[in-house]
């Protein structure tokens, strides 16, 4: 597919909202067909590139999604659950293809989206990034061929105004680490430790959520065992590159049929 397409951004006066605005700007196969914000926000009914501190784009900030999704051909929502699982519904039924960076989301949540997917090609992530995702394929296989005497721990580091812990990728990695065991995430799953816990329990997948500054985000698998230990990382410095990586998967959704994908998917890693 080589024609131009419409995106839509929702909370676009987010740090990850603007971000996605200047990265379709200079996009040469997109261009910004809206620009959402709940209803009230102060950029409502403002050009967005004003409303960023820029030069007018032509694009005015709307309240009315629906509205918007209709005349896009993807929408990229990093928001926050509640306005995820509405978007869903919307951009199903504008048949646009929905690219979900929000983290936090719920099992009802979650349920809500695959229902929508039914209808429009959803690809949700808890990362964009590409490197992260070669990490969860890696977590995987390391998970894989090694056993329970390698306890696993993932450690994540963001910013001090991230909401959610731990974070969609940390969850990411463990259900990675659970599937290369052969287990249910739901069922080993260790985090907030506080006081006296006692013993790590043999076989559990933990977590641990570091809050600070301006991180963008770092994240370690680590397979612990007596006498060693083997780390794998990945560090962001760049927040542009998860906004890339969204508009990877908006022009890679185009010509799919309906379903729930993720990067792995838009990436080729499926099937690793």
């Amino acid at each position: 597919m080589s024609e131009e397409i419409g995106v839509v951004v929702t909370g676009v006066s987010g740090r990850m909202g603007q971000m996605l605005v200047n990265e379709i700007a200079k996009h040469p196969r997109m261009h910004l067909a809206g620009a959402v914000e709940r209803a009230g926000h102060d950029w409502v009914g403002k050009d967005v590139g004003t409303a960023m501190g820029g030069a007018a784009m032509g694009v005015i900030v709307a309240d009315d999604p629906l509205e918007c999704f209709a005349r896009a051909q993807a929408v990229i929502d990093f928001t926050a659950p509640a306005a995820t699982v509405a978007f869903a519904e919307l951009a199903a039924q504008a048949r646009a293809v929905h690219v979900i960076g929000t983290t936090g989301l719920s099992e009802d949540d979650l349920t809500k989206i695959k229902a929508a997917a039914r209808h429009a090609v959803v690809v949700r992530a808890g990362n964009m990034s590409l490197g992260v995702n070669l990490l969860t394929v890696l977590t995987r296989k390391v998970a894989a061929a090694l056993d329970e005497d390698y306890d696993i721990e993932v450690i994540e580091y963001h910013h001090n105004q991230k909401v959610d812990a731990p974070s969609g990728t940390a969850l990411m990695l463990g259900e990675a680490a659970a599937e290369g065991r052969g287990v249910d995430l739901r069922d080993v799953s260790d985090s907030g430790r506080d006081g006296i816990t006692g013993a790590r329990k043999r076989g559990d997948i933990g977590f641990s959520a570091i809050r600070g500054g301006d991180i963008v985000g770092e994240h370690d698998v680590l397979f612990a065992a007596a006498g060693e230990r083997i780390t794998l990382r990945h560090v962001a410095s760049d927040r542009a590159l998860f906004a890339r990586g969204a508009l990877k998967a908006a022009l890679w959704g185009q010509d799919k049929a309906p379903g729930e994908y993720d990067m792995l998917d838009v990436l080729g890693l499926s099937d690793d």
